[in-house]
């Protein structure tokens, strides 16, 4: 195997890209200057040094914690939970929401072996245990998977001995059913966010 069927062996790993697309993309990475090329690798070399979990919320960044749990403009005392960091990217960019969030960093999937343990669940309920949190929004997509981690979410926070504890919500209906957030338009999601309902 030689570097051009290597590096288009290593695109076409990535989610989206197919056989084809990943030798477009070794054609097109030809054509350019060394410079960009050399830049390009250099961050992708970078890119685990560079990039990790915030400590707090579990979002990407390069700067611990991240820009959101620093900012002291964000609504301190509600908390959206969501499945994967580019699901705060998805969130953010409709720019309505001003809370804070919890990555889980998945969904809970018995079958795959994936159970709450594996998940951010715990260092969730210790942000609630602390007491400033008075709703939880639970952001997870509307598939088998999100539903039933919802629902455990709901049962954990329930279970928590509060002397008060937080109103549980889930995004409305407005996503489809077997939707991902990260395909949805600002306007539904947004309007998803409105129409939330307790859990």
């Amino acid at each position: 195997m030689n570097a051009f069927d290597e590096l288009a062996g290593d695109f076409s790993k990535l989610p989206g890209i197919g056989k084809k697309s990943a030798i477009r993309m070794v054609n097109w990475l030809l054509k350019q200057d060394s410079a960009y090329v050399k830049r390009f690798a250099q961050n992708m070399n970078e890119l685990h040094d560079k990039i990790k979990p915030c400590s707090i919320c579990g979002n990407w960044t390069e700067k611990d914690p991240c820009p959101i749990c620093s900012d002291p403009l964000r609504v301190a005392n509600q908390l959206c939970v969501v499945e994967q960091p580019q699901d705060v990217s998805t969130i953010e960019a409709y720019g309505e929401y001003k809370g804070m969030y919890q990555v889980l960093g998945g969904l809970i999937k018995p079958l795959e072996g994936v159970g709450p343990s594996q998940l951010a669940i715990p260092q969730l309920l210790k942000r609630i245990k602390e007491g400033q949190i008075t709703e939880v929004i639970i952001a997870t997509n509307p598939t088998v998977e999100g539903d039933t981690t919802a629902l455990y979410l709901n049962k954990a926070i329930s279970e928590l001995n509060l002397p008060s504890l937080p109103k549980v919500t889930r995004l409305a209906t407005g996503i489809p059913v077997g939707g991902d957030l990260e395909y949805i338009d600002k306007r539904t999601l947004s309007l998803s966010f409105r129409g939330r309902s307790e859990i």
